[in-house]
């Protein structure tokens, strides 16, 4: 395939001292040399996904058009500025220019891409939305010859309100384009098939090509039983041990949690007289700081080192070679598993090597679905929303800015060709028009839709940008210097403590106006304040946890105390013949209360115990064992499941009356709090809630009883 490569990349090629090629390039050069299609690269990571995208691309670009060729987009400023110098050395030798364009980028260098469109850009859809708004003049001065746009890590769009945007963003710069792009997406994960070439705008004009070569993988599970809220000790001194000689990710399910295990591992080595390479990374923590240890991992070969993350070092930033993957408590998907299992072993002679931690025991089974699930090559099917109406109202905020005024009829012009709406009506697009003109976001004016009032406010800020929502955040001083970023916790006080980059805190003072609280080392031991939660469960997971509970199943891989764990777990459920998971679920009866076992996924979980409010059944709902704990017995139970159903009007009415009472409930959505109410509705019960599935759920549902043998 190599001879399909222009000179200039046969030569980068020959300089590098590859041998060969490896199985995904050479399946990219010869898809994206020979065809017009769109294509998504799925592989495992550092398998060479960048080099597969951009050779074939570099070879093919034509260098006589003006403007930008390929525009790289990528979910994290941090992956922009790790893939840069990387591509910078395959550009030079195309005599190419790279350039990154991001809030944290040099103005020097955006300022000479404008004097000179040309070559390759690297951007967040952040950035993408900023420049249409504010400066459409350079946005259709770069990319009206843009040839090629690349997605990394598509699959973290998948399904989301930002891969939403970005589908937008795609059409709106497909519309300033005078030729066509090629999409080409990038991920080592794909669970999705159809959305993700949805996301390319043209899925019949999508191929997938994915390298599934296995890579060997050892695996291990602990378990220490949690009594209180902090890690056991006996887990922190294994851990210690674990980790003490190697160079590790550990990802426990929070920031908080990142911090405690950081802080703890330090203490302990500290106390031993071990290396005091011991960080926690996540979003929270100070730019620069993050920025130090991302350099230290990669570029350190000599001492051992362990930083305890969250997603933040899930996607693919380069920290070099790591020899463990640890998981505190259950990951939340299996995207996120095959994520982080793929930081270790990177090179192709190495193994992969992943190690369990559990503190109960349902997350002890909730570890080993997700293991078989992994095994299987399941990853969660995302379904994108087909009504993305919180979406479609920033959009219309932001094409209106853009244009510097839009009529109705040019408005709905442009979002009737942008493919990310395509399942928006005209009466739609009114109905949201009109509440935000009743709003004052958009005013019209002799036939012009401008913004408004309160759209000024709304449109010229920095958070208009996006469409994720983050809560407001103070800046954390030591000395004048920033540590990072903390969420305002309302129980946060001054001489409380705080966990934060790897070092306890003690609060001196809080800020309010000024979003600053200023801190000193914390030496009195008092147990700090945790921050940071979890995600939502796929029922397939929930599903596997009961296979797993109702069968016989020996896993090698657990130690002594996780065998007995599960045991113990298995005893429980022991009376239970549970021959069909999809259908059969137990219903526990225990002393004067009766526990129904869903093994369902979150958002079926949500609308059943919605029902259960709507219908005044006293109920406690366990999310962490799916369960919901009545005080009734067993066949009272089973009445008010089976009874359990409300009409669309009443959900309607409830969710109404719901979102009057309390307006936050649609907070989950940036934008959705200025939608019609009708509107908010909707997204509510697609996004928060799965009443159709939880409908059928418990119409099919079969209850199992313990079966008790008398002797």
């Amino acid at each position: 395939m190599i001879e399909l490569l222009s000179e200039p990349i046969r030569r980068y090629i020959r300089d590098k001292g590859w041998e060969s090629l490896r199985s995904i390039q050479k399946h990219a050069i010869r898809h994206i040399m020979e065809s017009e299609k769109n294509i998504i690269l799925s592989s495992r990571t550092a398998s060479g996904k960048t080099e597969a995208a951009f050779l074939p691309m570099l070879s093919k670009i034509d260098f006589h058009l003006q403007g930008v060729k390929i525009l790289y987009i990528s979910p994290l400023i941090a992956l922009i500025n790790d893939q840069f110098n990387r591509v910078e050395e395959l550009c030079e030798y195309l005599d190419l220019p790279v350039t990154k364009w991001h809030g944290e980028a040099m103005r020097s260098a955006k300022k000479k891409l404008l004097m000179n469109p040309e070559g390759v850009v690297l951007i967040t859809p952040e950035s993408i939305e900023a420049m249409l708004v504010n400066a459409p003049q350079n946005a259709a001065k770069l990319f009206i010859n843009l040839q090629f746009l690349v997605i990394d890590e598509i699959h973290s769009f998948i399904g989301t309100d930002r891969g939403m945007q970005l589908a937008s963003l795609i059409s709106r710069l497909s519309q300033l384009n005078k030729g066509t792009f090629r999409v080409i997406g990038l991920s080592a994960t794909i669970g999705a098939i159809l959305e993700a070439k949805k996301l390319t705008g043209n899925a019949d004009g999508t191929t997938l090509i994915r390298d599934k070569s296995p890579k060997e993988m050892e695996v291990s599970f602990r378990y220490y039983k949690m009594e209180g809220v902090d890690l056991p000790i006996n887990l922190m001194k294994n851990l210690y041990l674990e980790v003490k000689d190697s160079k590790v990710l550990i990802f426990p399910n929070s920031r908080g949690r990142a911090e405690e295990v950081a802080v703890k591992l330090k203490k302990i080595s500290n106390r031993v007289k071990g290396h005091s390479y011991y960080f926690s990374h996540h979003s929270s923590i100070d730019r620069e700081l993050r920025e130090y240890i991302e350099h230290f991992a990669k570029n350190n070969k000599r001492y051992p080192f362990t930083i305890s993350c969250t997603s933040t070092l899930e996607l693919g930033i380069d920290i070099g070679s790591v020899e463990k993957v640890v998981q505190i408590d259950a990951a939340h998907s299996i995207s996120s598993l095959i994520q982080r299992v793929g930081r270790s072993g990177r090179r192709d002679e190495e193994k992969s090597s992943l190690v369990f931690y559990a503190t109960d025991r349902w997350n002890l089974a909730q570890s080993l679905a997700c293991l078989l699930l992994f095994r299987e090559e399941f990853i969660e099917p995302v379904l994108s929303s087909e009504k993305p109406y919180d979406i479609l109202l920033h959009q219309i905020l932001s094409i209106i800015k853009q244009f510097n005024g839009r009529t109705f009829s040019q408005l709905s012009d442009h979002i009737r060709i942008n493919f990310a709406f395509n399942h928006i009506t005209e009466n739609e697009i009114e109905e949201i028009v009109s509440e935000l003109i009743q709003r004052e976001q958009l005013e019209l004016i002799g036939g012009q839709l401008i913004i408004g009032i309160e759209g000024e406010r709304t449109v010229n800020t920095k958070d208009f940008y996006s469409v994720f929502k983050s809560d407001p955040s103070f800046k954390i001083i030591h000395h004048d210097k920033t540590v990072g970023e903390l969420p305002l916790i309302s129980t946060l006080q001054p001489d409380e403590n705080i966990l934060l980059a790897a070092r306890i805190w003690k609060i001196v003072e809080i800020d309010y106006k000024a979003k600053k609280m200023f801190v000193i080392p914390a030496k009195d031991g008092k147990r700090p304040i945790f921050f940071g939660t979890g995600g939502e469960v796929h029922h397939r997971i929930r599903e596997k946890m009961l296979e797993i509970i109702s069968g016989t199943l020996v896993f090698e891989e657990l130690n002594e105390e996780a065998t007995e764990a599960l045991r113990l777990l298995r005893l429980d459920f022991k009376c239970y013949q549970v021959q069909n998971i999809s259908i059969q679920r137990p219903l526990m009866a225990k002393h004067a209360e009766t526990i129904f076992y869903s093994f369902h996924g979150t958002l079926v979980n949500r609308s059943i115990q919605f029902w259960l409010s709507l219908a005044g059944v006293e109920s406690e709902y366990n999310e962490h064992e799916s369960s919901f704990i009545f005080k009734a017995s067993p066949a009272e139970v089973k009445t008010i499941l089976k009874n359990l159903s409300a009409s669309k009007d009443q959900i309607d009415l409830a969710l109404e009356n719901l979102l009057v009472s309390n307006p936050a409930t649609i907070n989950f959505s940036k934008w959705g709090s200025l939608l019609p109410r009708r509107h908010q509705l909707i997204i509510l019960k697609m996004k928060y809630y799965d009443f159709d599935q939880a409908n059928f759920f418990l119409r099919e549902c079969l209850f199992v009883e313990a079966e008790i043998n008398d002797l």
